[in-house]
């Protein structure tokens, strides 16, 4: 898999531990302990979404590093204590924790994702607007960052998308992350409107959905009967949407950046096969 796309373009999905994929992706009676071994069969490097969840061990990170192959790349989310409990302050013992646990993974250690969420309107109508707040504490936050790992920031308010934000991530080497999310722009959006998406010297994208209409039409399906597992086939077809992005992502490519470009489930209803249809349409409007 991936085989025919460019050689700095890491395609793969954010997690891969779905037992709905036994059966469509993985082989049937494939144990969740095999998962890992048998995804990267497939593709070579994934997004860590448990890490958001809980703090990662060192036994699990041993594991995935003996249970694939050289080459293949981890990127990962950095936890929420620190990105949503703590938002930032007072959270350099967890930071230190995360990347000392993190780091035997060596050459296959990708991007840490600092992932933030949505601010509504109806909660901080300022902040909403500005992330003014959010700023004050990103500023204070990225010059504490060891500069042995690569990060990237994503944020769900597409107002944030302004000079403030992007000029302090280009001041400490961060990627902003690009992301197919119905509160954000879509990235040939970002380039009509003058945003320069890039402000690292990698790109990182997301291809999140929406994750309330997925399990709606999800649910919808299973009561009339017409799936029986949540996340095994495609959903919604997105083929449109994917096209818009892949020129403006090529011409990213061709600054000679890498980029690392992930497919969540609630994208379109199994991340597997939406990766499959992104390279499909790479080879096909762009070629190999």
């Amino acid at each position: 898999m991936s085989s025919n796309l460019p050689s700095n373009l890491h395609l793969g999905t954010s997690s891969w531990s779905s037992k709905d994929w036994v059966g469509v992706f993985y082989p049937e009676g494939t144990p969740s302990a095999e998962f890992i071994g048998e995804y990267a069969r497939h593709f070579h490097t994934v997004e860590i979404d448990s890490t958001w969840h809980h703090m990662p061990g060192e036994r699990m990170i041993d594991s995935l590093n003996r249970r694939t192959p050289e080459g293949f790349i981890f990127s990962a989310k950095v936890p929420e204590i620190i990105t949503h409990k703590k938002y930032l302050v007072d959270c350099d013992g967890e930071m230190k924790q995360f990347l000392e646990v993190m780091s035997p993974l060596g050459e296959k250690l990708g991007p840490l994702v600092l992932q933030f969420a949505y601010v509504a309107k109806g909660k901080d109508a300022h902040e909403y607007k500005t992330g003014e707040e959010f700023m004050g504490r990103l500023r204070d936050f990225l010059p504490k960052l060891s500069k042995d790992f690569r990060y990237v920031v994503e944020v769900r308010n597409g107002n944030w998308l302004k000079p403030p934000l992007l000029d302090l991530l280009r001041t400490h080497g961060v990627s902003l992350a690009l992301t197919a999310y119905y509160t954000m722009p879509a990235l040939d959006e970002m380039l009509k409107k003058g945003i320069e998406p890039l402000t690292s010297n990698f790109t990182f994208v997301r291809f999140i959905g929406h994750r309330k209409e997925i399990d709606e039409l999800i649910q919808t399906k299973i009561r009339n009967g017409e799936k029986r597992k949540e996340f095994d086939e495609l959903v919604l077809d997105r083929t449109a949407e994917m096209r818009r992005w892949i020129p403006p992502l090529a011409s990213l490519l061709r600054k000679g950046v890498p980029a690392y470009i992930y497919f969540n489930n609630h994208y379109a209803g199994h991340a597997p096969a939406s990766a499959r249809l992104f390279e499909r349409l790479w080879v096909e409007m762009i070629g190999t």
